[in-house]
């Protein structure tokens, strides 16, 4: 899981919009104005018969900021990603 969805910083965060772009997820800003410091991503890639499937999780960072369900807040109603 990504913990980016509990930082202060996930509305704002450089690393966090390139993660929604890989997902194909909608931004939750367009102009993101804050750079992570040290960002760890995994990538677990999946291969199915017809495609490769690559999903990029943050596992660590230096910027961390607990903020616990922001990203929840920010959406309400959505689906959490998980």
């Amino acid at each position: 899981m990504c913990i980016c969805i509990h930082c202060a910083y996930v509305d704002r965060c450089e690393t966090y919009h390139a993660v929604e772009t890989q997902h194909q997820q909608p931004h939750l800003t367009a102009t993101p104005n804050f750079t992570a410091q040290a960002p760890q991503i995994n990538v677990n890639i999946r291969t199915t018969a017809d495609e490769i499937l690559m999903e990029w999780d943050v596992v660590g960072c230096n910027s961390f900021t607990q903020d616990q369900g922001r990203w929840a807040r920010l959406r309400p109603g959505e689906t959490v990603p998980t």
